[in-house]
């Protein structure tokens, strides 16, 4: 086992940026254009990058899984992202949003990297306002904030519900004026299917062009992945259907270290399951948990509607169990305890699988045009969905697979332990620990974008000697023929079912035993049951079609799942082997007396970082231990 040097700077934690800015080398403005870039991924994170990146002077290639990146699944954020601004002078400032990041992810994220994150977040909102980006304001012009779990201040700056669209077009625009000069080649409608590696640097990457089923490959002097996280392994989850973990995942095998695996984030507040055929879930957005409260009934099996449940006969839970931060306790804790009131037999609707979210003191205090005002783009994508009309009947929501914290490894530069290979966004192992405060994904994946991949990966150029390298070089065929390889076995199976079917039983599995709450049993049948499935899905799944030449979406998502297979039985091993509670990741062993995540931070104050070692064979462990000198170490608590 080797321990991971994170490559932090020294100093004081509010002083490491700043010098390891100015100690970092720098390539010469008329030398940026002799380097090219790869960047995988149009949402914040990687649009953000790519015009960033390509401004400085560097010629940038840029994949985008959709026909256009207006599509990257960041449009899905819905509530807002943070920022230390303190606008409101309710006591918000840079130490505060870095010691609620640390503490909302239960001690499990890098002291160093959060405090950057804190840093920067206030230049993000000057950026995105001086794109144009319509964030709310007051009457008298200046920004509004909102509230947000996991935090006593209002930080959270926001579009209505639809602040990562907004967010995403500001990031997009800048993307698309360098495409229109020439320094962006975007390419559309490719998935990335291999990592290309000369003498254990990436220089590449080979992809599918999913409208004509060619295969690509393209060459560059670093690559940089920003393809969000791995939601769907759960197959139900709010994550878009296109959403996938191939990229990272194949980067793993090709010697990049997969940090954290199972620390998955369950969010409280998304629309029930309705069926078995269901392919997604929808999110409602955290935010409505300012406005509305959450209940169920106090008398188990209580079937009368809401409206004729008194007061008296409701258990506002979360303001009984928390009454310091109440309907704003963090995501994690806030779906264990809708779990918890739904195992008590208090679940409400059809399924019983739901809890409420209740607007009508809201409405009556504030008027309901304030509050639509609000949130009323989500109320409407609610009624549409479920039929019912929030403003009359409360929401039913319950907790779903939203993100994940877990990624490809990276040091304090954004760099994998694979020179060359640099990781943005949701795809790496995050800023966030074990647990991610609402509102700051979208902080992370436009701090990363736009404010600190163009000083690392400048260092990375500047002091690392990169011979000129081609297509044509040996690594480049190799890695087109292990993708031609992996196709044909698709297509040789010829067996009965479906990848879908294949995905959705392994949904299952994972949601059952490497879920919303874990325990040594279900972890092991996890692992038993895993490789079975994966032996059915190599044995027995059946890809029609054509392999190459044409749109084939079936073999497209056979070779997503079939990561995903492997990532699953990644994220059961990973959660099996940490005997703690943390944030997303409950074990039942391991909880206090009033059921909340009891921490061994003698033991498990590290970030796991998995290394493949071949296929057939359990990755190795290796672990970057934590210390925190600034936040001090201490049991997470929201009462």
């Amino acid at each position: 086992m080797a321990i991971l040097d994170g490559k932090v700077p020294p100093g004081p934690v509010a002083e490491k940026w700043t010098n390891h800015k100015f100690n970092m080398k720098l390539v010469n403005p008329a030398n940026k254009r002799k380097f090219t870039l790869i960047v995988v991924g149009t949402g914040l994170a990687g649009a953000s990058a790519s015009a960033t990146l390509a401004e400085l002077g560097y010629n940038v290639k840029t994949f985008c899984i959709h026909e256009s990146p207006r599509r990257a699944h960041s449009i899905a954020a819905q509530g807002g992202i943070n920022a230390a601004k303190n606008y409101q002078n309710d006591g918000d400032s840079v130490h505060r949003l870095f010691y609620d990041t640390v503490k909302g992810g239960d001690f499990r994220a890098r002291e160093s990297n959060v405090h950057r994150l804190a840093e920067i977040s206030p230049n993000i909102i000057d950026q995105c306002v001086a794109q144009g980006v319509p964030f709310a304001r007051e009457y008298g012009g200046t920004l509004t904030n909102r509230s947000f779990g996991g935090a006593q201040v209002s930080r959270t700056f926001y579009a209505r519900g639809q602040t990562g669209q907004q967010l995403l077009i500001g990031a997009y625009q800048a993307m698309m004026r360098q495409v229109h000069a020439g320094a962006v080649q975007l390419y559309t409608r490719r998935e990335m299917l291999e990592l290309v590696v000369v003498d254990g640097a990436a220089r590449g990457i080979v992809v599918r062009n999913l409208s004509t089923g060619e295969v690509e490959s393209h060459a560059a002097d670093a690559v940089i992945l920003a393809t969000g996280g791995y939601g769907n392994v759960f197959y139900l989850s709010t994550n878009a259907k296109q959403s996938n973990a191939t990229a990272v995942w194949r980067a793993h095998k090709k010697g990049a270290y997969f940090g954290n695996p199972c620390f998955t984030q369950i969010h409280p507040t998304c629309i029930p399951v309705s069926g078995d055929y269901q392919s997604k879930l929808t999110l409602m957005s955290e935010s409505l948990r300012n406005d509305g409260r959450v209940w169920v009934p106090k008398n188990k099996d209580d079937k009368r509607s809401p409206e004729q449940i008194p007061d008296a006969e409701r258990d506002y839970y979360l303001e009984r169990v928390y009454p310091s931060f109440g309907n704003l306790a963090p995501r994690d804790v806030s779906s264990r305890q809708a779990k918890f009131r739904v195992d008590e037999g208090r679940g409400v609707g059809p399924s019983g699988q739901a809890v409420y979210l209740d607007f009508r003191d809201a409405i009556k205090r504030l008027g309901e045009s304030v509050v639509s005002e609000r949130y009323g783009n989500l109320f409407e994508m609610y009624e549409k969905i479920t039929g019912e009309n929030p403003y009359q009947l409360p929401m039913r929501i319950y907790p779903a697979v939203h993100y994940t914290m877990g990624g490809l490894w990276v040091d304090y530069n954004l760099m994998s332990n694979l020179p060359g290979l640099h990781v943005l966004g949701e795809a790496n192992f995050s800023d966030h620990g074990a647990n991610r405060l609402g509102a700051s994904a979208l902080m992370q994946g436009l701090a990363d974008g736009y404010f600190v991949i163009p000083y690392t990966i400048g260092h990375y150029l500047a002091s690392t000697a990169l011979p000129k390298v081609t297509t044509d070089h040996d690594a480049f065929k190799a890695a087109r023929a292990d993708v031609d390889a992996r196709t044909q076995r698709f297509m040789a199976i010829k067996g009965s079912r479906t990848v879908d079917d294949i995905h959705r039983e392994l949904g299952q599995i994972m949601w059952e035993y490497v879920g919303m709450s874990r325990q040594e049993t279900g972890l092991k049948t996890a692992l038993e049951k895993i490789p079975k499935l994966r032996e059915e899905f190599w044995q027995n799944i059946r890809v029609s079609g054509d392999a190459t030449g044409t749109i084939n979406e079936e073999l497209e998502k056979a070779g997503r799942v079939a990561d995903f297979l492997d990532l699953g039985e990644l994220m059961a091993r990973d959660a099996l082997h940490r005997n703690e509670s943390c944030g997303g990741h409950f074990r039942e062993e391991y909880q206090t007396p009033d059921n909340e995540a009891q921490r061994d931070d003698e033991k498990f104050c590290y970030v796991a970082g998995w290394e493949w070692k071949g296929e057939g064979k359990p990755q190795e462990l290796h672990k970057e231990p934590l210390t925190f000198e600034n936040v001090k170490l201490a049991t997470r608590s929201y009462k």
